[in-house]
C-alpha cells in the first residue's frame, strides 16, 4: 500500500513538472508599429506554485520511508492540502472570468497593446490529474498498517532484544521469529513462560 502511494506521488510530481511546461495562456499585443507580437506563458510562469509543489512531492517520497506511524499520518493529511491547492491552480484555469489583466502583466505587455488572450486547458488537466494522484496517495498513507515494533528489534543491542523476549513471554504475546531464535541461544524454551523473578 505504501509502495502504490509512493509511485502515485512521483507519478504526480512528474505531472506537475510537465504541466509547468505546458502553455497556459496566449497573449496578442499590438503596439501599433510593427506586426501583432504573441507569447505564451507556460505553467510555471502563470501558476508559480507547480514547481514547488513537484519538489515538495518528491521529499514526501523521500519522507515515506522513515518515521513513526504518528508521522506517516501527518503527511497523509499534509498530502490532502496539498492536493486541493493543485486542484484550486488546475480549476481556476477554467472559472476565473477573464484573464486578460493577468495575463497582460506577466507578459510585461501594456494593457492598452492588448489584442487578446486564449487559455490552454491542457496544462490545467494534467495539474487536476496531479491533484487526484496525490489524493489517492494520502488516502493510501492514511489506510496503512501501522508497523508492527517488532520490525524494529533487529536494529536494538542483543541485550535489548533478550530483555523485550522475555517480557512478551511473560504477558504471553507473540514472539517475533528473531525473539524465538534469541531465546533458544540463551537455553530457553520459547514456547513456555518464562517464571525467573517470579
Amino acid at each position: 500500500m505504501m509502495r502504490i502511494g509512493q509511485l502515485s506521488l512521483l507519478l504526480a510530481a512528474g505531472a506537475l513538472w510537465l504541466a509547468s511546461r505546458m502553455t497556459w495562456v496566449t497573449v496578442t499585443s499590438f503596439d501599433g508599429l510593427g506586426q501583432p507580437q504573441t507569447a505564451t506563458l507556460t505553467g510555471g510562469k502563470w501558476s508559480t506554485a507547480l514547481v514547488p509543489l513537484a519538489l515538495m512531492l518528491l521529499a514526501a517520497v523521500l519522507k515515506s520511508t522513515v518515521g513513526p506511524w504518528w508521522q506517516q499520518r501527518l503527511l497523509a493529511v499534509v498530502l490532502g492540502g496539498m492536493s486541493a491547492v493543485m486542484a484550486y491552480l488546475a480549476i481556476s484555469q477554467w472559472v476565473i472570468p477573464d484573464v486578460a489583466v493577468r495575463a497582460a502583466g506577466l507578459a510585461d505587455v501594456p494593457v492598452a497593446n492588448l489584442v487578446g488572450t486564449e487559455r490552454h486547458y491542457w496544462g490545467a488537466v494534467v495539474t487536476l490529474i496531479a491533484a487526484v494522484l496525490t489524493l489517492a496517495a494520502a488516502v493510501l498513507f492514511m489506510r496503512a498498517p501501522v508497523k508492527d515494533a517488532t520490525d524494529d528489534e533487529k536494529y536494538e543491542a542483543p541485550a535489548r532484544r533478550r530483555e523485550a523476549a522475555r517480557r512478551r513471554t511473560a504477558a504471553g504475546d507473540d514472539m517475533s521469529e528473531r525473539m524465538i531464535w534469541d531465546a533458544l541461544d540463551e537455553g530457553r524454551d520459547p514456547t513456555k513462560p518464562d517464571t525467573e523473578g517470579r
